[in-house]
């Protein structure tokens, strides 16, 4: 039992920075002090880091301005995806396939752009934020009836949002130019999906990503004009 508690002190530690966790970590080995009670106090510090990073608006807009509402919508993105691929058949395919290809650049850069979004702005809270992702997911995957398709086809969008948060947390660069063309495809096709009544009023909350990519693309680049 010692050597459990040791060990869920030194797993907790992980949630710290590194300089500090190894700092942690050397005081916990050369403390004389019981296994509960380094425990305890590494949880505590990890909840205080924690309860400070939350002082920034920047994991309040990433958890609940992005997080939680976008995964809902991107279910039901998904959703329509995998109807609209079931109507390839019949009369009038090439249009349909024309409008699955929307759909299908749609769902992938909304979920791209909203996972690098989320991996920029939380890189400290990114477990919150994917608590806040994976909560209405749960609820959805209880209550999915659609019998002609799978529950699986909830979840599409989780590969470009993986691939987005990984490039978020590492800070990658995005060029202005290409932020640009993303966001004027992005628009251009979310008005076409509108006029044809393939889009919702509320997945154009799903553009604000997009924007923001743009916005911190040109203030890296006037950064870099100035240097």
């Amino acid at each position: 039992m010692v050597s459990l508690r040791w060990s869920l002190a030194e797993i907790a530690t992980h949630l710290l920075q590194r300089d500090e966790r190894e700092a942690v970590l050397g005081d916990l080995s050369e403390a004389d002090e019981s296994a509960w009670r380094g425990l305890l106090d590494v949880l505590g510090l990890v909840i205080r880091r924690q309860l400070l990073l939350w002082k920034s608006w920047r994991p309040w807009l990433s958890g609940f301005g992005l997080a939680l509402p976008g995964s809902s919508l991107l279910m039901g993105a998904s959703v329509e995806v995998s109807l609209t691929y079931q109507q390839l058949a019949g009369p009038r395919i090439l249009d349909r396939q024309v409008f699955l290809m929307c759909q299908v650049f749609l769902l992938a850069a909304w979920s791209w752009s909203g996972g690098f979004v989320v991996g920029r702005l939380s890189r400290q809270t990114l477990w919150e934020s994917v608590a806040l992702c994976f909560s209405p997911c749960l609820f959805c995957l209880v209550r999915f009836r659609i019998p002609s398709l799978s529950r699986d086809n909830l979840f599409l969008f989780l590969l470009p949002a993986v691939v987005g948060v990984l490039q978020g947390v590492r800070s990658i660069q995005i060029r202005l130019r290409a932020a640009i063309v993303l966001a004027v495809a992005v628009t251009a096709l979310m008005v076409f999906m509108w006029n044809s009544k393939g889009l919702w009023f509320v997945d154009w909350l799903l553009i604000w990503p997009v924007c923001y990519i743009v916005s911190t693309a040109r203030q890296a680049s006037r950064e870099v004009r100035r240097s």
